[in-house]
């Protein structure tokens, strides 16, 4: 692990072309001051995307940003891009438009919030923290199998109950014909793979590069959380979210494997899409004993 001397000292020019997967903090590092602008970074995704308020969320943003330049350049380095990220998210309402218009503005923006950090970390800065790993030739564990099944069951049960019984269905547009119907089915699975590459693989490998897993994973899910609320998961859609921002993070962590985290948010994602389109078109997917 790089001592912190070195770690204020590094830049764009010294960073090494040949940097590994991002060392854990020590436990010394746990209560340090770069947990401030860290948790600054990640509080201001809350006016941003629950309350609509840039005026309050880029200046708080800005604050973190501006404190890791004084505590660690590194940390200044790497809040900056995810900072960059969410400003990039917040310059447009991500609610849901099925319109050519707002389906090709939402693949836009949400794709520039991943691709412009990523190339600056990678390219101008030389560094290899982000990573997307496969996991090539190890098939899943009985284990991953077993959870895969258990949270679907658990999805298959609770989520009906939130969307239909609480009406959180409304924040989604009716989907009268099969068009808008199959383009719900594109926007929402996007998404879902959008979030893993943007909050999984970005937000918390940055993180993670200065925290342990478990504080670093908390502030990505309070990120996660604040995004998923914009998109339509309000009323108590937080004690769900939350839980499930900080387990694909979790997942991710112990399994490194992007395909797998990717097949349990489509999963739940084709059953959310399914209560969508029987909730604003009763008799079509009839098929959930909780609705």
């Amino acid at each position: 692990m790089l001592r912190p001397a070195i770690l204020w000292r590094v830049s764009a020019e010294t960073t090494p072309d040949t940097t590994e997967t991002p060392p854990t903090a020590t436990a010394g590092e746990r209560h340090s001051w770069k947990l401030l602008p860290s948790a600054l970074v990640a509080v201001s995704a809350i006016p941003l995307f629950v309350f609509h308020e840039r005026l309050i969320g880029l200046p708080i943003l800005a604050a973190g940003i501006a404190v890791a330049f004084v505590v660690d350049r590194l940390l200044f380095r790497h809040l900056a891009l995810i900072g960059l990220g969410l400003a990039i998210i917040s310059s447009m309402n991500v609610k849901a438009d099925l319109s050519n218009e707002g389906m090709v503005r939402f693949a836009v923006t949400l794709s520039a919030a991943v691709i412009v950090p990523y190339l600056i970390s990678r390219f101008v800065f030389r560094e290899r923290i982000v990573r997307f790993p496969v996991r090539r030739g190890q098939p899943w564990t009985r284990t991953e199998w077993s959870y895969l099944i258990g949270v679907l069951v658990l999805g298959y049960l609770v989520l009906p109950v939130y969307f239909i019984r609480f009406d959180v269905y409304q924040n989604w547009p009716e989907v009268p014909t099969l068009d808008l119907i199959l383009r719900l089915l594109v926007g929402v699975n996007y998404v879902g793979l959008w979030d893993e590459l943007f909050f999984v693989c970005l937000v918390f490998a940055f993180f993670r590069h200065h925290f342990p897993t478990w504080q670093a994973n908390l502030l990505q899910a309070v990120i996660f959380t604040s995004f998923l609320w914009e998109i339509g998961y309000t009323s108590w859609g937080p004690l769900m979210t939350f839980p499930f921002a900080f387990l694909q993070g979790y997942v991710f962590q112990r399994t490194k494997s992007l395909p797998f985290v990717v097949t349990i948010h489509l999963s739940f994602d084709m059953i959310i899409w399914a209560i969508l389109v029987n909730a604003h078109n009763p008799g079509i997917l009839d098929v959930f004993i909780t609705a």
